[in-house]
């Protein structure tokens, strides 16, 4: 972990690929990712914990499965939300976003159970950030 400042947008200048988080930093035993994404991510599901979203730039839909039904928050830049441990839950940037997502160490980017992976879905528990 550096022991510097790290500019976000520096950061986020660094790589191309949609929907693969890279780990900026890391606080305690949690993640600090970054990721650019645009279009559809996949249903999926944390068993065991919380998912936080920041939006730093564009806008992002969360499509959640609750036991009253299903949903869709939209967050603009600056916003954040947190999908509760345990919920049904799909992120889609129709004209794409960057954003900032704090989750435990080693969670992987399709949660515990999910739908088929597309080709434009790495899976994985995140990527060093090499700026």
């Amino acid at each position: 972990m550096r022991n510097e400042p790290i500019p976000l947008g520096k950061a986020l200048a660094s790589f191309d690929a949609l929907w693969s988080p890279r780990i900026v930093t890391s606080v305690n035993d949690y993640d600090v990712r970054i990721a650019k994404v645009e279009g559809e991510h996949v249903w999926h599901v944390h068993d065991d914990t919380d998912e936080f979203f920041l939006v730093l730039d564009g806008e992002l839909h969360i499509s959640l499965r609750e036991t009253d039904g299903e949903r869709t928050v939209l967050l603009p830049q600056g916003a954040v939300f947190t999908v509760p441990r345990g919920t049904e839950h799909k992120p889609y940037a129709p004209a794409g976003a960057a954003i900032l997502m704090f989750e435990p160490a080693g969670t992987p980017t399709v949660g515990d159970r999910h739908d088929e992976v597309p080709d434009h879905v790495e899976v994985t528990t995140g990527h060093p950030l090499n700026t």
